[in-house]
This record gives C-alpha cells, structure tokens and sequence, in this order.
C-alpha cells in the first residue's frame, strides 16, 4: 500500500473524491495538476494513511524509502536538488486535512537551505539579501515549529539587529546584516537544543513532516475540531512542493 502520491498521480477515482487519504489540500493540488492539468509548482502528497500509522506506532517502516523516492522525481522535474550549492531546490511542506483547519496545523518553508544552498541561491537569483532572508526565516520556522524553540527569543534576536543597524523596517536590512541574523539564530538553535541546526536536507525534511504529524494533536487543532464538531481522528496529510516565491 503507498503511503506518498504525486500531485499528477492518476488515481481510480475522481482526486476530489479521496480527500480522506489526501487531504483537501492534495486533493485540490491533484485535481489541478492530474485532471485539469493546470500548471501547478509539482511535489507529491503524504498520506493521511501515514499519519495514523505514526500516531500509533511512529514514523512508518517504508515511509522513508517512498519518500526519498518521491523527492528524487521531484528533483528530475525542477532540475534542482536538495542541498544542491549550485542549483537548490527548495520546498514547503504544509498540512492538510480533510476539512480546512486555518492556521490550526504547522507549516514549513524554505526547506533545503543550509549554509552552502543559501550560497547557492544567492548566486542563482544575482541576490544575496533575498537568499539570506529566506535562510533565517527558515531557520525561525524550523526552529519554533520542529525544534520547539520559543519564537520570542527569534524575535528579540531580529530587533536587536535592526537596532543596531539604525533601521525600522524589515527589508531595509542588508545582506550582511541578515548575515549577522543567521549566525545568531543558529546559535539560539543550538544552544536551545543541544544539537546545530540541521545542515542535512533530508534530516530538515523529515523533522518538518513529524511536526506536521504531530500538529493534529497540538492543543489548539484539539480545541479548534472540538469548536467546529469535527469528529473523528484520521490525522493530516502532508504536502510537499517546490517553493515558488511571491517576494521575488
């Protein structure tokens, strides 16, 4: 039994039908990009399957071969890869349920960085000040959600710098100060947990798709399904897709 689906899988039945195993989210992606074939960033789909086998019993025995598989079909079609310094690929990696639960379950962007693909993509896009921006949001996403890092402590981290650089707005940073940024909240990471901030993409992905397992039973998706009268426990699917940038 698969666990992982691409988006342009061709399934038995209509995509919008198996919202219990995909998700609404890779449902719609699904929908899009197998049945109307519109021209949507590619990445595949974790099952809501996977989920519930993690819940029970902790990360799936063939999860991660069905993931790395689906990664390196991903890789093929963007011409990029993980971690790659000359032509990274990053990715974001959501959550989706079968009903809408806004801002209820976590999230991850930017997913690939590290301190050589950031080079990389500084290179690639001739702008350094957008790579590093999207590092140390990376870092503070990865660090708050999966490492459990308090976000205030990012925060107080990115005002001090802005401070001492004598600016009020975030994009008036520079590059290099976004640098300095990086730097400081590596350490926090580090400090905080015990362990560096993961440089292996392989390892970042698979700490992101936990934490997305696990923000099924946080608190407040607990207190948000019992609000809305959603029963039932069959997890959250997780999507995983090439990043696209709107602040480009």
């Amino acid at each position: 039994m698969s666990l992982v689906y691409g988006f342009d899988h061709e399934h038995p039945r209509p995509p919008m039908e198996l919202k219990g195993l995909l998700g609404g989210k890779g449902a719609n992606l699904a929908e899009m990009s197998s049945v109307l074939e519109l021209p949507v960033p590619p990445g595949f789909t974790i099952s809501t399957e996977a989920c519930q086998a993690y819940m029970l019993g902790g990360w799936p025995g063939n999860l991660t071969e069905e993931v790395d598989g689906h990664v390196a079909s991903l890789e093929q079609k963007m011409g990029a890869t993980l971690g790659d310094p000359s032509a990274p690929l990053l990715v974001s990696v959501r959550s989706g349920a079968r009903f809408s639960m806004p801002g209820m379950m976590d999230t991850v962007l930017n997913l690939g960085l590290n301190d050589e693909s950031v080079e990389g993509l500084a290179a690639l896009t001739d702008d350094p000040r957008f790579a590093y921006d999207s590092y140390r949001r990376f870092i503070q996403m990865y660090g708050k959600i999966v490492s459990g890092v308090d976000g205030e402590s990012f925060d107080a981290i990115f005002d001090g710098v802005k401070q001492r650089a004598g600016v009020a707005m975030d994009h008036e940073l520079s590059a290099d100060a976004l640098g300095d940024v990086i730097d400081q909240y590596k350490d926090l990471v580090e400090r905080e947990t015990g362990e560096p901030f993961p440089q292996v993409p392989a390892d970042q992905l698979r700490g992101a798709i936990e934490a997305v397992f696990g923000s099924w039973m946080s608190p407040r998706a607990i207190a948000y399904r019992r609000r809305e009268h959603i029963t039932g426990n069959e997890g959250t699917a997780v999507n995983v897709q090439a990043m696209v940038f709107g602040n480009r």
